[in-house]
């Protein structure tokens, strides 16, 4: 579907045409339309496929009329990174439009967002915690929002925001449309679709299985090894920019680190940091300065960057929904992607829920001259941040060990 179909206001259109877009994604070219007729939406759609464009196209023709200086749409996002990426792409989207937008999220300073919301504007783009602080200090009036966005929903409840969102929702007009995003479907992100959404319509895209454009491969390794492997495989990549997952912050930021005294142009993205320091290393990681991004799931909603080549999986994640979001952030654009994942012993539940929402076998590789038999370090080096040492290599393992049933299944295929 053409963008030209939409009948967008020419200040919109003009956005629109500004940004290069032409054919609509499959979420806008069907929420769009639902949007526009004032219609509550439930829209089911893992990242990367359009869906900011999907309520802040419908948003900025319905502001464009009636009162300016009033804050008429609210969106609720889980990061500052998200919060950050929706504001600019807003803006961008209704740049002839004279629609005032903010991003409001903590760790900043509250009087710059107080003082911008003192002047006015149309639309508030917030995390909850902040946004919480602004109701209770009586900075911001909801008292007028007639479009409601819940986007990522379901990180939301991950990071325990529902209660916060709750308690927004009841901040805002009874009557009100509302729009609720989110990558997978928890029976919790069910109760709240059906308490805030009135008579909705449920917009499913790409929901149960990673994009086309993105090839799978396993890389068996023990724990101890990772860091290493990781290394190996990093140094034989093409150009390109490489999305790290790990676990936890602590891992993130260590992983970070390691791959920076290896000689990579590297960074980290976890909670840990300082706002300043969030953007940095998202801006270095967009402008290609760095390489390569380590960042943990809450941390890595918001970003977007179509050239991200490889997503690299650290650490296995938690559920086959978890792997098709982490895996969205490549393969955009009709371009390919790779998707490595590293699996210990332990995976290997995981691997096969994930190969059975894939309907296919995933190859297994080895790293051609990565020593498998090194032997973990002593006097605990790995968790203090060392490389792993290089000792004499042990006997192999007898099969069966905890140490050698990963490797059962290796197929050396590259």
């Amino acid at each position: 579907m053409n963008f030209d179909s939409f009948s967008f206001d020419p200040r919109i259109a003009a956005g629109v045409k500004a940004l290069g877009y032409v054919t609509a994604t499959p979420i806008q070219a069907r929420a769009i339309p639902q949007v526009l007729h004032g219609r509550d939406v439930m829209g089911l759609a893992q990242t990367g496929t359009g869906k900011t464009a999907a309520f802040g196209l419908p948003i900025l023709q319905r502001l464009l009329s009636g009162p300016r200086g009033a804050v008429r749409a609210l969106v609720v996002a889980p990061t500052r990174e998200l919060a950050e990426q929706i504001h600019c792409h807003i803006t961008e989207m209704g740049a002839s439009t004279g629609i005032r937008s903010i991003a409001v999220y903590g760790g900043v300073n509250i009087n710059p967002q107080t003082e911008r919301l003192r002047r006015g504007v149309e639309i508030v783009i917030a995390c909850p915690g902040r946004l919480l602080d602004h109701v209770e200090r009586g900075t911001i009036d909801l008292s007028r929002v007639e479009v409601l966005v819940i986007d990522e929903a379901d990180r939301m409840f991950d990071m325990g925001f529902l209660p916060d969102v709750r308690r927004i929702v009841r901040a805002v007009p009874a009557r009100r449309q509302t729009l609720m995003f989110s990558a997978t479907m928890p029976d919790d992100i069910k109760r709240l679709a059906h308490d805030v959404l009135r008579d909705p319509i449920t917009v499913q895209v790409g929901h149960t299985a990673p994009a086309e454009t993105v090839s799978h491969a396993l890389y068996p390794v023990p724990q101890h090894l990772k860091t290493g492997l990781l290394i190996g495989i990093l140094g034989r990549l093409d150009a390109g920019s490489v999305l790290v997952f790990a676990r936890t912050k602590h891992r993130a930021k260590r992983v970070g680190q390691q791959l920076e005294r290896a000689g990579f142009s590297a960074s980290s993205l976890q909670g840990n940091l300082s706002q300043n320091r969030r953007q940095e290393a998202l801006d270095g990681f967009r402008s290609g300065r760095h390489r390569v991004l380590v960042a943990t799931d809450i941390a890595a909603r918001g970003i977007d960057v179509s050239t991200i080549s490889h997503v690299i999986n650290y650490d296995m994640p938690d559920t086959a929904d978890a792997y098709t979001h982490r895996i969205g952030r490549t393969g955009r654009a009709a371009k390919t992607g790779d998707a490595f994942t590293f699996v210990t012993a332990e995976d290997e539940q995981m691997v096969r829920v994930i190969e059975r929402v894939l309907g296919a076998r995933i190859s297994r590789r080895t790293l051609d001259g990565f020593d498998y038999r090194a032997p973990a370090p002593q006097h605990n080096e790995f968790a203090r941040g060392r490389a792993p040492s290089r000792g004499p290599h042990p006997a192999p393992r007898r099969s069966g060990s905890a140490g050698s049933r990963v490797f059962h299944f290796r197929q050396r295929t590259r």
